[in-house]
């Protein structure tokens, strides 16, 4: 098991490093749009200050290059002086003599957010100064950024070489949610699996054909795989470069007695702009949701389901007209009573608008993080903590 912070001892006074992934959409006024990642981090933020520590919290946000004045963190900080009043100072700085002597200056139970780590080209390429002048700020590592766990950056690699560490109550969660998901017997396992790209998601299908007893398939990645098994799809997106892999994902969970469960019918766009329902594409059709007759047969799937796990939308999720079919698999997915975890950002964003997320086991606040897991793969920046 990995380290967390109930594991550190005598934390009062300490100097702590809090990588957090507060990545979150802002306007061009700073408002925060959607605050799940950081509300998701309070739990953390609010033992280490009750201990005593002196937190300094740290994150990226967007893909700067260089300063940017549209990208600063200081619109997190003030999120988090609500949570946390007269506790939270922020500096417009990442690293240097002026965040030093911030940190130092710090008491017992402060929370110092430092500026937007990919403002500096050394925190992407977890360059080894950047790293020892990150670590100048702090007596201890720890992380809780889950969806920047798949990338060796200096703040979330680096740095815990250098440093005592361990994992948030953030990872932490996100870690049991999975392995729950994986390790559970209970049966049948169904994986739904969305999104536009078959190359997203050939490494999680590799794996999960050796686990689940169902894998059901939306989205634009299900028009590959139809037409792997000789089907006119129309104008509907594919990866030809990919049928090869299909047809042997196909034949695999043919060998491994797993169903495979496609769209039967169809919602598509006509060239003229009209949206149709149909079993039958052709040229001039292209296919942006699952049909009526397709959402009954995966809703029957999932109905039978005790454990289910489901990455990306079923259709063209952030077009209104091509929603159904994702809503219509948030709420089978609530009402199963299956164990569930959902990753991806369109289909987190779809359980959040249904009213249903509190019927949902788990989401997951990392989208390429938790593609790695399902892949069956080692996050790195989860390797690099230490175990009990």
């Amino acid at each position: 098991m990995k380290r967390t912070i109930r594991d550190l001892k005598n934390i009062k006074g300490k100097k702590i490093l809090l990588r957090c992934d507060f990545n979150v959409p802002l306007d061009h006024w700073g408002d925060i749009l959607n605050d799940n990642r950081i509300f998701q981090e309070l739990p953390t933020l609010q033992y280490l200050t009750e201990q005593g520590a002196r937190v300094i919290v740290c994150s990226h946000l967007g893909r700067p290059k260089g300063y940017d004045k549209f990208l600063s963190l200081f619109p997190v900080a003030v999120y988090l002086m609500k949570y946390f009043p007269n506790k939270v100072k922020f500096i417009g700085k990442v690293v240097g003599k002026e965040v030093e002597k911030a940190a130092n200056e710090l008491k017992d139970g402060e929370i110092l957010v430092i500026e937007n780590l990919r403002f500096c080209e050394g925190e992407e390429k977890n360059d080894p100064k950047f790293v020892a002048e990150l670590g100048k700020l702090a007596d201890i590592y720890v992380n809780d950024a889950f969806g920047t766990t798949h990338r060796k950056h200096a703040s979330t690699y680096g740095v815990a070489l250098k440093k005592p560490n361990a994992i948030g109550f953030l990872i932490e969660k996100e870690l049991k949610a999975f392995d729950t998901a994986f390790q559970k017997t209970d049966k049948p396992f169904v994986v739904m699996l969305g999104g536009a790209k078959v190359s997203d998601k050939i490494a999680l299908l590799e794996n999960c054909v050796e686990k689940a007893d169902t894998i059901i398939i939306g989205g634009g990645m299900a028009y590959t795989f139809l037409q792997a098994l000789g089907q006119n799809i129309g104008d509907s997106i594919v990866s030809l470069d990919m049928i090869d892999d299909a047809q042997r994902i196909l034949q695999k969970a043919k060998e491994n007695n797993v169903k495979v469960v496609l769209p039967v019918d169809h919602i598509a766009l006509l060239q003229n702009g009209k949206v149709i329902k149909t079993t039958e594409l052709s040229a001039g059709m292209t296919a942006l949701d699952i049909g009526p007759k397709t959402i009954k047969l995966f809703q029957k799937e999932i109905a039978s389901a005790k454990r289910i796990m489901w990455n990306g939308p079923l259709g063209k999720y952030e077009d209104p007209r091509f929603r159904k079919g994702t809503m219509k698999m948030v709420k089978a997915v609530a009402k199963s009573g299956a164990y569930s975890v959902v990753g991806g950002g369109d289909s987190v964003s779809a359980v959040q608008a249904s009213g249903y997320a509190d019927k949902i086991n788990h989401l997951s606040t990392g989208g390429g993080a938790s593609l790695k897991l399902m892949e069956g793969k080692v996050l790195p920046a989860i390797e690099v903590i230490d175990t009990l």
